[in-house]
Parts: C-alpha cells; structure tokens; sequence
C-alpha cells in the first residue's frame, strides 16, 4: 500500500470500488487494520463513508 496519503486515498478508493465488499476486506487482504487506513486518511481531511464505501472529504 502507498505510503504517501494522497496516493493511499486514490488506492483505497480504487480498490473499495473495484475489488472489495469494505474497508476490512481490503485492510485484511493488505495486512493493515483499517483503523490505520482511516487514520492515515484523516491526517489530510478524509473520512470512510460507509453507505458510498469510500473516503470522502470532511
């Protein structure tokens, strides 16, 4: 996964939408907690809209 927000925020969204049910699919095929995702994603003003199953600005 990108290690830089911005690119991590464009992979995550990609990825719910092409190849995962959720963010815990996806954390959990990736490795990493999806509380790290969302924190990770937070820092730059995002947060994880679970009816849409993407990151979207505060």
């Amino acid at each position: 996964m990108p290690k830089d927000p911005n690119m991590l925020l464009s992979y995550v969204n990609t990825q719910l939408r092409d190849n995962y049910d959720s963010l815990e699919d996806l954390a959990a095929a990736n490795d990493v907690s999806a509380a790290d995702i969302c924190d990770k994603l937070a820092a730059i003003g995002y947060v994880y809209d679970e009816a849409l199953k993407r990151f979207i600005n505060k």
